[in-house]
């Protein structure tokens, strides 16, 4: 009978139908993750492989452009060196934009700023350190 239990039993039962729900959902959400992790996975596998396909694909249209060069009449090592110099221009390019966006890096500012309200908030003197 339901009338007939101590204040003692119901918290004790509600505390363990909590501690049951509580389980359920992180069982329910490892299942999710598990899955999500799955088809992540996935994902990150057939990005790789479309990669490593427009790699060869990117040699194989330097190599046509190499050859497309000594079809215009310029010398086989010239053409080559042509194509190799452009690869090398571009490559001096993208670390150039890189290191310039890298400069612009800077630390979280706001993040660190809330940080040290909430921390003087909670302390007693008010101090953030």
């Amino acid at each position: 009978m339901a009338e007939d239990r101590t204040l003692g039993q119901l918290v004790a039962a509600a505390t363990a139908e909590v501690s049951d729900v509580l389980r359920y959902e992180v069982a329910l959400a490892k299942a999710e993750l598990a899955a999500s992790a799955r088809n992540g996975l996935l994902a990150g596998s057939l990005f790789g492989a479309a990669g490593y396909l427009l790699a060869l694909a990117s040699v194989t249209v330097c190599i046509a452009a190499g050859y497309g060069l000594v079809a215009a009449g310029l010398a086989a090592w010239a053409a080559f060196l042509v194509v190799t110099g452009s690869l090398l221009l571009l490559a001096a390019l993208l670390v150039a934009v890189g290191v310039w966006r890298a400069r612009k890096v800077g630390p979280p500012r706001r993040a660190a700023r809330t940080a040290g309200e909430i921390v003087s908030s909670v302390r007693p003197d008010g101090t953030t350190r």
